[in-house]
């Protein structure tokens, strides 16, 4: 393998994407899970969902941060290592990234500020409905998002200029084209599931400690009745999803299954190793006829292989076969230990089954795990395009970079990466090993500040203006009478 500009801008922007897309992947299900808890405070007036949303809050506030310090690389690689690439698709992207911000990021940001300190300055309704928005807000993000992405893998609603740019003949079909429904389905609720898995873990965990007993009592209930049927739903729409790239994208889907040959009653390969220069695969364990009918839903169903398609057109197969597998493998496991809960749960045996919460703490990372496997098998399955049969990724790049220009940066991107999410990591861990009754206290102590400030006259408010902006110190989360370890 030669390593040459391209294969290093790429690499680079897989380490900035991969790093990102751990942020959305939990903030959109978690803002939804932080709107529910505040309207059910607002209905029942139980105490406990004021707790643990004001704790869940604080943890989303720092993942928002990081995720924002993250985004803003990638537009920027876009300009230093993908100029060609946004030179061609300016009048595309640059519209509907224009729209993310400011239907999304700007509906999130100001009413962020709302939920972390309005609470005591703001009647509740108006709190509540601060919770939807942040939520919404996510959304709308991941839908513009999908958007871009969706245009990039199957393309439509523009004509190519003579000079190779893209202009839009109707923004309509740019943005609904023919997978975007099923990836914005597919994609949202992989989200969703990812953020219910680290609630129920961290709701699991505190039950095996016996802290916070009420709250995690809610968080797991809440969590597995959820997961329960949004995890079978999920795996629906992938199925969907399966069909929709069976048609667009058969190459990819040619990878993903490690197919070479075309033909009908295909066999479902579980486990090979694929031999791109061969043409054939290691190793095969597959099981005859079942390809053919999960993937067409036909037992007789027709599916082209690898060798239909020229060798230059084809994606990295071994690389999107085991991050398919990966994600499918990952999905089976995440149903199986949920289906294990809601049996547990239905035996009233939830807090004593010691194994099932062991091993619904140790699957916290599991929704990550297979977001970041089905984004290397929609991204790497799409090569060896940037937009999917028109722009390659060798003609996408900046032409002037050298290799030593691209390593150089990916370096200083991996250090700066590892400081801003080492210390995101720190803080979130330190807040969850807090707890969420004194997580809320300080959350609390910070609303009463913000009321109080509000309430100064703007020369005692303008005084006191370096103080105004405090994270959660030890004196917050460390209760009265309790010695600091």
């Amino acid at each position: 393998m030669d390593v040459d500009s391209v294969l290093l801008s790429r690499f680079q922007f897989a380490w900035v994407v991969a790093f990102h897309i751990l942020l959305p992947a939990f903030t959109v299900g978690l803002s939804c899970y932080i709107a529910t808890l505040e309207f059910n405070w607002w209905v029942t007036k139980r105490d406990v969902y004021r707790r643990l949303s004001a704790f869940w809050l604080k943890i989303f506030a720092v993942s928002f941060g990081m995720g924002v310090v993250s985004g803003i690389v990638m537009p920027f690689q876009f300009g230093t290592n993908w100029s060609r690439f946004s030179d061609a698709t300016a009048n595309v992207v640059g519209p509907l990234m224009g729209y993310e911000v400011l239907t999304a990021f700007f509906l999130e940001s100001a009413f962020l500020g709302v939920l972390l300190f309005g609470r005591k300055l703001v009647p509740q309704w108006a709190h509540v409905m601060s919770a939807m928005f942040v939520a919404a807000g996510t959304v709308i993000s991941s839908f513009w998002i999908l958007a871009v992405n969706s245009w990039m893998q199957t393309p439509q609603g523009f004509r190519q200029l003579p000079d190779g740019r893209f202009e839009v003949t109707s923004f309509f079909d740019v943005i609904f084209t023919p997978s975007f429904p099923y990836r914005l389905g597919h994609t949202v609720s992989a989200f969703l599931v990812t953020a219910g898995f680290v609630i129920l873990g961290v709701g699991a965990m505190y039950l095996r400690q016996r802290r916070a007993l009420e709250e995690s009592r809610v968080m797991v209930k809440m969590s597995l009745i959820f997961l329960i049927i949004m995890v079978p739903i999920q795996m629906v729409i992938g199925d969907s999803h399966g069909l929709n790239t069976l048609k667009h994208q058969p190459a990819k889907l040619a990878a993903m299954e490690g197919l070479w040959e075309s033909g009908t009653r295909i066999p479902a390969n579980l486990f090979s190793i694929p031999d791109q220069e061969e043409e054939r695969n290691h190793f095969e364990i597959s099981i005859p006829v079942l390809g053919s009918l999960y993937l067409t839903h036909d037992p007789n169903g027709f599916v082209r292989g690898l060798k239909d398609f020229p060798r230059e057109d084809r994606p990295p197969v071994a690389v999107v076969f085991f991050a398919f597998h990966i994600m499918v493998g990952v999905a089976l496991l995440m149903f199986a230990l949920v289906l294990w809960g809601i049996v547990v749960f239905a035996r009233g045996k939830v807090e004593t089954s010691a194994l099932w919460l062991r091993f619904a703490n140790w699957g916290m990372p599991l929704g990550f795990i297979a977001v970041i496997a089905g984004w290397t098998t929609t991204e790497a399955g799409r090569q060896p395009w940037t937009v999917y049969g028109i722009l390659r990724t060798k003609d996408s790049v900046t032409p002037s970079l050298t290799t030593a220009d691209v390593g150089l940066s990916w370096l200083l991107y991996v250090l700066a990466y590892l400081i801003i999410f080492g210390a995101g990591y720190t803080l979130l861990r330190r807040l969850v090993r807090v707890g969420p009754a004194q997580v809320a206290h300080a959350h609390e102590k910070d609303e009463l500040d913000a009321k109080t400030r509000a309430a100064r006259p703007l020369s005692a408010v303008s005084a006191g203006a370096n103080g105004a902006a405090r994270a959660v110190s030890e004196d917050d989360i460390v209760p009265p009478g309790r010695g600091r370890r």
